[in-house]
């Protein structure tokens, strides 16, 4: 069994006790919320961190061979105020899965493009997209990685940083809508 508190419309709040160490929580006749007898922490739609951003220029420019942090300039939503500056910072600690998607050109075709998650200034998931070989160059790759991260809720952040490598001198990542260069998270699982 459990010990039930109920909200009903004629008796207002009840208490069915019992030693169980479960606790139910319900309205009317319904089970809303079943809460074990574990340590942990409860979470509830309101304090779930979640964001997503995109990158809002048209094209980026970046030095070849070079790791460069993307800018996302446009928020879609950010349901706890904790993506600023192109680095999201929860500040609930806790499971996030996080993924990031460059949409990468260059002057003469790509031959190697990265997308990287950086956890507190340093690479710690990373995705590439290769030619075959140096004669074989592709051309404007989106290149996705994820992963499920976690945070402490107080200083860890990350952030998207991608690396090219094109046949020709230039490389860049495009931007301006939703679908090309992205990056996201959201809160799976508390501490």
């Amino acid at each position: 069994m459990a010990s039930i508190i109920t909200a009903t419309n004629s008796n207002g709040l009840t208490h069915v006790a019992d030693n169980s160490g479960v606790l139910q929580l319900a309205s009317g006749t319904g089970n809303l919320v079943t809460v074990p007898s574990v340590t942990g922490t409860a979470m509830v739609s309101g304090n779930m961190p979640a964001f997503s951003a995109y990158a809002s220029a048209g094209v980026v420019n970046i030095t070849q061979s070079t790791w460069t942090k993307v800018t996302f300039g446009t928020e879609e939503f950010d349901t706890n105020s904790n993506f600023a500056s192109s680095r999201f910072t929860p500040t609930v600690a806790g499971y996030y899965q996080i993924t990031g998607a460059v949409y990468a050109s260059g002057g003469g075709g790509m031959r190697e493009v990265r997308t990287a998650i950086y956890k507190n200034g340093s690479i710690y998931k990373n995705s590439a997209h290769s030619g075959t070989n140096a004669t074989s160059p592709f051309s404007a790759p989106i290149v996705l990685v994820t992963s499920l991260v976690y945070f402490n809720g107080s200083s860890d952040y990350v952030e998207i940083y991608t690396f090219m490598n094109d046949s020709a001198s230039s490389a860049y990542y495009y931007g301006a809508n939703t679908e090309n260069t992205y990056f996201n998270g959201c809160l799976v699982r508390g501490a």
